[in-house]
């Protein structure tokens, strides 16, 4: 009987996070529109961001090109609660941390050897058909850059 009990409890907290990351503006797969982005010259570009849900996480999901023109890839898996998790693939950070504003709004931070290397906002539009990012950072080769990326829901 008390496993049927805690079996139930799980289900109930699994279907539970799985409706509230359902409901998140941000989750679904994101085509950056470069007309209305603006990049520093030689920026990277995310061409597609994928956020999708892992279990009770969030797993973040970003292909682009590097700013010499190469294909690039990274991976993030975690929460939107402030903590630094691994990134994998990511030349100028190791480890990522999302943090929820407001229910349209997240902070990001990348850092690698501990020192922060990039900062932004991202701000997901009323209906949930355009995201916009800003970031400002140093990239791997230790330039700056200043970027505003504009993404549309497909």
């Amino acid at each position: 009987m008390k496993g049927r009990v805690i079996l139930l409890t799980l289900a109930a907290l699994f279907a539970s996070a799985t409706v509230c990351l359902a409901q998140n503006p941000h989750m679904g797969t994101w085509k950056l529109n470069e007309a209305k982005s603006k990049f520093s010259p030689g920026a990277s570009k995310n061409h597609t961001v994928v956020y999708e849900a892992a279990g009770d996480s969030v797993k973040v999901i970003v292909d682009g090109v590097d700013g010499d023109g190469n294909p690039s890839h990274n991976e993030w898996t975690g929460k939107f609660d402030r903590k630094f998790y691994p990134v994998s693939g990511d030349p100028t950070s190791e480890t990522r941390s999302y943090r929820k504003i407001n229910n349209r709004t997240l902070a990001i931070t990348g850092k690698k050897g501990g020192k922060v290397t990039l900062t932004g906002r991202i701000v997901a539009s009323a209906n949930g058909r355009t995201r916009t990012i800003t970031t400002t950072g140093t990239d791997s080769k230790g330039k700056r850059f200043n970027n505003r990326a504009v993404y549309d829901k497909e």
